[in-house]
């Protein structure tokens, strides 16, 4: 069994590590701390499964997740975030994801998560389950932040974060027009006029 940890953060992948080492004693473990290094050892070598962060250098976590369910569609991608499940659960799922993890989850859950996965089968909470129920149900009301595609979403973020057009243009790679193009939809869709708009609408439904 080879399991690759992307994170930027050396203390949590020391803990995943040894969370996994003592259940799996006789896997391989390596890490990775940015999404260029995940896809790059993902594409070079074989894996039984990636835990994955959402939130790393470069390229999204979920940039990185629809690269390798587009080239290794076969390999499980189990996804561990700081973000709440209400706000990136159902798009991870939907991009491929075979599960989704808040970082707060006790150490017995990401081990039954991970063989989850590594039997073939998805790694879905009551809640999650319970979400993506709603999504089935045409009548229900989805609340403005839900229509933005997965990119507009990023990039409503780190808008009502205070993040700089330009700033947020550097850290996808993309031209500063095309952010630009971006926000101006994202205004559209969720029928506001200023970033503070969006920042005071972020900051009542807890998005940042």
């Amino acid at each position: 069994m080879r399991i690759l940890i992307a994170d930027d953060h050396a203390i949590v992948r020391r803990g995943l590590r040894d969370i996994l080492r003592e259940e799996f004693p006789s896997a391989e473990i390596e890490e990775v701390s940015d999404t260029e290094d995940l896809i790059n050892k993902v594409i070079k070598e074989e894996w039984s499964v990636v835990l994955s962060d959402l939130s790393m250098p470069g390229r999204s976590g979920l940039d990185a997740l629809q690269y390798i369910k587009q080239n290794h569609p076969r390999l499980p991608v189990l996804i561990l975030s700081v973000h709440p499940e209400d706000q990136y659960a159902i798009r991870t799922l939907k991009a491929g994801a075979a599960g989704y993890l808040n970082k707060d989850t006790a150490p017995d859950e990401l081990v039954i998560a991970v063989r989850k996965v590594l039997s073939g089968k998805k790694y879905i909470t009551p809640s999650i389950a319970e979400k993506l129920a709603d999504t089935f149900d045409y009548n229900s009301n989805k609340l403005p932040h839900e229509h933005l595609s997965d990119r507009e979403f990023e990039v409503f973020k780190l808008l009502s974060s205070g993040k700089a057009v330009s700033d947020i243009a550097d850290s996808f790679h993309l031209s500063v027009t095309t952010i630009s193009t971006y926000r101006s939809r994202i205004l559209v869709k969720m029928n506001m006029k200023t970033n503070a708009d969006l920042t005071r609408y972020a900051i009542e439904h807890e998005l940042i």
